[in-house]
């Protein structure tokens, strides 16, 4: 996004609201200046920001563990720290649906917004469809799919392009040590493919079929050769609601590719996946990790770690093992 280094005196006083009113919250943490030198949206986006930059800058990651990356609002202090940051990483996309506001604010006011989406060759929205063979309305434009976190190869590119930014962006930054941690941590991501891999490797090509609870996988399957035969909510967002008529195509698509597990994101409302599941019979319902982090312990409190266990669960569940069919 370009920078509008000078806001219209209209939102200048929107902001300036905005920040009497953060005071009054408590202010925000951070560096000079009373707000973070990076604020990120998601907690996956964090997990991968805070290793690249480690105690070079400060962090700030606005969504906790569990949060629906599509719902959530930001307090008005986490208004102001977007305001104040020196750099605003988001996925982009539309993801962030109820941010785009105050992300918007942040980039009239003269921040730059690096959108980890313009950082990779992205896979069209378009590519999950509904019943009637276009996306679900969600109220939201979806030009991309921006759910580019799902792919350990693709976020290579997102890092390397992203330690050029907080370079650029973040004063005082510390350049050597930057590219040094920003080359560590690519190479971890190089090893969490590589891991992948061997573990959908027990998985025969024929098998590589997944339903989800919504689309959220399309870059892992892309990676990997999975192809994608149906979604619960047909929208690259929760926030669509499917039809009696899509939800019975969907089982007739479980059965004729003899399904045999639905994936649904971890922490989300699953109900609908598995009162299908219970109508379809021998299938089950297996928690991935795609919009957020778990807790600590959950197997999925870092990206790297969300990773390796999406990749064991996908294989635990397809592998021919794992049902004898």
């Amino acid at each position: 996004m370009p920078r509008h280094p000078t806001p219209t005196a209209l939102a200048a006083a929107a902001l300036a609201g905005l920040a009497a009113l953060a005071a009054a919250c408590g202010g925000t943490r951070g560096a000079a200046g009373g707000g973070a030198d990076i604020v990120v949206t998601t907690p996956v986006l964090g997990d991968v920001v805070a290793e690249v930059v480690g105690d070079l800058a400060t962090v700030e990651v606005l969504m906790p563990p569990g949060a629906d990356p599509h719902a959530f609002q930001p307090s008005a202090r986490q208004a102001v720290a977007l305001t104040e940051a020196d750099l605003v990483v988001t996925a982009g996309g539309g993801l962030e649906a109820g941010l785009a506001d105050a992300v918007e604010a942040a980039h009239d006011a003269g921040v730059p917004v690096f959108e980890a989406v313009d950082h990779v060759d992205p896979l069209p929205a378009g590519a999950h469809e509904g019943d009637d063979g276009h996306a679900l309305d969600d109220g939201h434009d979806h030009d991309v799919d921006p759910h580019v976190t799902t792919d350990a190869l693709r976020m290579v590119e997102v890092v390397e392009a992203l330690a050029g930014a907080v370079a650029d962006e973040v004063p005082g930054i510390d350049r050597g040590a930057l590219a040094a941690r920003a080359a560590a941590y690519v190479e971890e991501l190089r090893r969490v493919d590589r891991a992948m891999g061997a573990e959908i490797a027990r998985i025969p090509a024929d098998r590589r079929v997944l339903v989800t609870d919504h689309h959220v996988f399309g870059y892992l399957a892309d990676r990997w050769g999975f192809r994608i035969v149906g979604a619960v909510v047909p929208s690259p967002t929760t926030e669509a609601a499917p039809s009696a008529r899509h939800l019975d195509e969907l089982a007739r698509a479980v059965a004729e590719h003899d399904v045999p597990a639905i994936f649904v994101e971890a922490g989300r409302d699953d109900r609908l996946a598995r009162t299908l599941a219970e109508e379809i019979g021998d299938v089950e319902v297996v928690e991935l990790y795609g919009e957020t982090l778990g807790e600590p312990g959950s197997g999925a409190a870092t990206y790297l770690d969300m990773m390796r266990t999406n990749a064991s669960r996908l294989a635990d569940a397809l592998a021919p093992e794992a049902d004898g069919r």
